[in-house]
């Protein structure tokens, strides 16, 4: 995939964005002679983050990306030969230099999927020394994504359908790579634009932005426009100097709310003129430079009414500290007054838009039914996830895991004192289990040879911990897994991220309420066929599959 063809090439990883224990495996595995034996690799989670009872499927695009692309160049594998032991056998190094992934086959929860614990996310199947390789950069491009996708899930749920939101955190972001991968799965999640340019052109994020303090404390209001005329909106007629027909409107502005015409400060009302002949039709007004009573809902009040004596319509106004839903409630009742007054009718319905530090609690609080605020702007709390940064740690608690589950045909399954680390052995496939309502009500993994449920079939299905079966009864029953790349060939063209989205946001709606609840959630099932339970039983045993 060139990067001409593909623009998003350019966020694409590269094979050395890996660990140095997958090099030296590999050569344990080509010196021991089996690098192409057959090997299959489950990636999947434990437990859910945030202590929800869901997570959303993410990165999947940037992971075929990746495998597509991916080949050793020979400063690869020069870097290689220099970090590993002098006396390697130089035939290895050729044999990395031959390496793509031509060979692998990867299925794949489709991306914006609901995802549970020990659901593949992908299983990647191939020769034994490339699935290998490809473990820590798969986990790097699924993992935070998914985190992403899922905190910013969980922001839309609180916010609810109607109120706009906002990602612009990429200056708070862990760098460039997460900004970008920050930006695109909040998209994903459900956040409606975002302020990063970049997100726009590689990955058709929709983008938003006005501006910010600085822009108003650089004028002091003594700066004159080199064209200070602005044209009447439907084109017809003389320019008017605008910001002349602002101070007009100022005094008429001052005089209704009670203010003194020499309150409202001069460089604030100065920038507000410049941004408005930038943007005749997209105006909005930063309100808290100086004070948003005395300065800066007048001075926006004023151009926004000589715009709308031209034709025009200013769009909103940003509010960036102090009780945000206070001010958005009164500021709401001056534009009805306002508009009243003036008989500006649209001037009632302008944009409140804010932004500061809002995490969970405080979006919750501006959400509120009544609340008058209709876009918010996050940052920090949806970038870097700060209720649980990582999917990892160091005793793997939420982790990813790109784990074995079959070699040369033969299920291979972890043994561990920690019940919760043992894996699910051999090639599966996953099945979600659902209500008459279309409702997922559980999902199944089996053996991948076993036949496929049917509706209304009666399934003995194991859960988690359980000592006896259960049954259920599904009135439909939809495989999760896809066929996404097959011998390195893509198998079919992967929906845009706003189709991924989309699904997102219907998967969510289907969810149940009891565990779609951000506190204290519903555990959803994850349930074992008879055939796999009993592999599980077989190999703890120590018998042969």
């Amino acid at each position: 995939m060139a990067a001409e063809q593909d623009p998003e090439a350019r966020a694409a990883a590269r094979p050395l964005l890996t660990d140095l224990y997958q090099a030296t495996m590999a050569l344990g595995y080509w010196r021991a002679g089996r690098a192409r034996d057959a090997a299959e690799f489950e990636l999947f989670f434990r437990r859910c983050p945030f202590g929800g009872a869901f997570a959303l499927a993410a990165g999947l695009r940037d992971c075929v990306r990746f495998l597509r692309a991916f080949r050793l160049r020979d400063a690869d594998v020069q870097f290689l030969a220099s970090v590993l032991p002098p006396d390697t056998d130089p035939a290895f190094f050729e044999h990395l230099r031959a390496l793509d992934c031509s060979e692998v086959t990867v299925r794949a929860l489709p991306e914006g999927s609901l995802a549970f614990p020990g659901v593949p996310l992908l299983q990647v199947s191939g020769p034994l020394l490339v699935v290998q390789l490809l473990e820590t950069p798969l986990l790097c491009l699924v993992s935070y994504a998914s985190l992403v996708a899922t905190n910013a899930a969980r922001l839309r749920l609180i916010a609810g359908p109607e109120k706009r939101l906002l990602e612009m955190g990429l200056r708070r972001a862990q760098g460039p790579d997460g900004g970008l991968t920050a930006s695109t799965y909040s998209y994903l999640g459900g956040f409606d634009s975002s302020s990063n340019v970049l997100a726009g052109q590689l990955r058709g994020v929709p983008v938003a932005g006005t501006l910010a303090h600085s822009f108003v404390t650089s004028f002091s209001g003594s700066e004159v426009p080199p064209d200070p005329m602005l044209a009447p909106a439907a084109g017809e007629g003389p320019g008017v100097d605008l910001a002349a027909k602002a101070q007009v409107w100022l005094e008429q502005v001052c005089a209704h709310l009670g203010l003194g015409v020499q309150e409202p400060h001069p460089g604030e009302r100065a920038a507000f003129v410049a941004y408005a002949l930038a943007f005749p039709r997209a105006f909005q007004g930063l309100l808290d430079t100086y004070s948003v009573w005395r300065s800066g809902l007048p001075n926006f009040l004023a151009v926004a009414l000589a715009l709308g004596e031209l034709g025009y319509r200013a769009v909103g106004v940003r509010l960036d500290s102090g009780d945000l839903l206070q001010q958005a409630q009164e500021i709401r009742k001056v534009f009805r007054a306002a508009a009243a007054q003036f008989q500006v009718p649209w001037l009632e319905s302008v944009l409140i838009v804010v932004s500061n530090n809002i995490d969970e609690e405080a979006l919750a609080r501006l959400a509120q039914e009544g609340s008058e605020v209709n876009v918010i702007g996050i940052g920090t709390s949806v970038v870097t996830c700060p209720q649980q940064p990582s999917l990892g740690g160091v005793y793997k608690l939420n982790a990813l895991f790109l784990q074995l589950v079959a070699v040369g045909g033969q299920p291979r399954m972890k043994l561990t004192e920690d019940p919760e680390k043992q894996t699910l052995p051999g090639s599966k496939a996953a099945f979600r289990l659902l209500g008459s309502d279309g409702s997922p009500l559980m999902d199944m993994l089996q053996l991948a040879e076993e036949p496929v449920p049917q509706a209304g079939q009666e399934l003995r299905v194991w859960p988690p911990g359980a000592q006896e079966p259960c049954t259920v009864r599904p009135a439909q029953v939809e495989p999760l897994l896809r066929l996404c790349l097959q011998q390195g060939q893509l198998c079919e063209p992967l929906p845009s991220l706003a189709e991924s989205r989309a699904l997102a946001q219907l998967s969510l709606s289907r969810l149940s309420p009891e565990h779609r609840r951000l506190r204290s959630p519903a555990q959803y099932q994850v349930v074992l066929s008879e055939r796999l339970q009993a592999l599980v039983n077989s190999l703890c045993a120590g018998q042969s599959p």
